[in-house]
């Protein structure tokens, strides 16, 4: 039993077709089925029910699955344990939302590039469906999502991290001088917003869909800078995570409102996929992220302070 036998089982469980293993691993078809049946015979298991062009797991199949990772990773981490005294270089595939730039990367870009000057940082962005297809097609070597907790065993969580997320408001909003405010007092009010289905504002639209509540912005971008300051300006009552708006709240010029009806959690998670290969860049990143604490919740866990 080899690393390469393993790998092409991995794939193989993954896209479930010999055919497209061959393609993204670059050996023949036949290859790949010479490969397989070697490793059934070495583990006297059928790993594989094989039907037309497809192929999916058996039971002895999945179980064996599991194990072909735990080897893998460990390979990697003797492999990474051996190198540290390397220096982290080459290409790092980033994904994340535009609101996370701002305060993960363009306020401690210097501090990561003077600290790895050797790693080329590409950045993709886009909301947490596009980021995670964008990890399963390796468009991308891990992500950074703001959304809500994503469990899936397909991927590991490097770091996560709850964050709070509040309605705020302009002081000179009528509501901003109120103890709590009532959903129904809160809709009648102009809304500015991120677009539609878009991390928190997706969690917002289903925790209103449970009352039967629906808000209609007057603004909707994916700009939440712009939101925070048109909200200064009593614009319009504005959802946004805690450290988009922390600066403006600990000024005076926003204010945060308890709305006990709607409170919605949010996570940052940095995910990669199982199978990853964890290379320096990635393990030099994730502890670069992880040590970037953005605004936390409020009391008890819940979303306002």
């Amino acid at each position: 039993m080899d690393l390469r036998s393993l790998t092409i089982f991995m794939e193989a469980a993954e896209l479930g077709s010999f055919t497209q293993t061959g393609e993204k691993l670059g050996y023949s078809q036949p290859t790949i089925s010479f490969q397989i049946k070697l490793l059934e015979k070495e583990l006297g298991v059928q790993l594989f029910d094989r039907i037309g062009h497809t192929v999916s797991l058996t039971d002895a199949g999945r179980a064996a699955l599991g194990y072909a990772q735990s080897i893998c990773h460990l390979s990697q981490e003797m492999v990474l344990d051996s190198a540290q005294r390397r220096e982290p270089s080459g290409i790092l595939r980033l994904g994340t939302s535009d609101s996370l730039c701002g305060p993960l990367l363009a306020r401690h870009f210097r501090e990561f590039s003077s600290a790895y000057p050797k790693v080329s940082l590409h950045i993709s962005t886009g909301d947490t469906g596009e980021l995670l297809e964008y990890l399963d097609h390796n468009e991308v070597d891990m992500i950074c999502t703001i959304d809500g907790r994503v469990y899936n065993t397909n991927y590991l969580i490097a770091h996560e991290e709850e964050i709070g997320v509040h309605f705020v408001a302009s002081p000179e909003n009528s509501l901003s001088g109120k103890e709590t405010v009532r959903l129904e007092e809160l809709i009648d009010q102009p809304f500015l917003l991120t677009e539609r289905g878009m991390s928190y504002r997706r969690l917002m639209d289903e925790k209103l869909a449970q009352s039967s509540l629906e808000i209609q912005p007057v603004l909707e971008t994916g700009r939440a800078d712009l939101i925070c300051t048109l909200a200064e300006e009593n614009a319009g009552i504005a959802f946004l995570p805690d450290y988009v708006t922390e600066e403006s709240v600990r000024h005076g010029r926003l204010k945060r409102l308890k709305v006990p009806d709607c409170q919605v959690v949010v996570w940052k998670q940095v995910l990669y996929r199982r199978e990853k290969w964890v290379s320096l860049q990635m393990r030099a990143m994730i502890d670069h992220l992880s040590r970037i604490h953005l605004t936390g919740g409020g009391p008890e866990g819940g979303t306002w302070g």
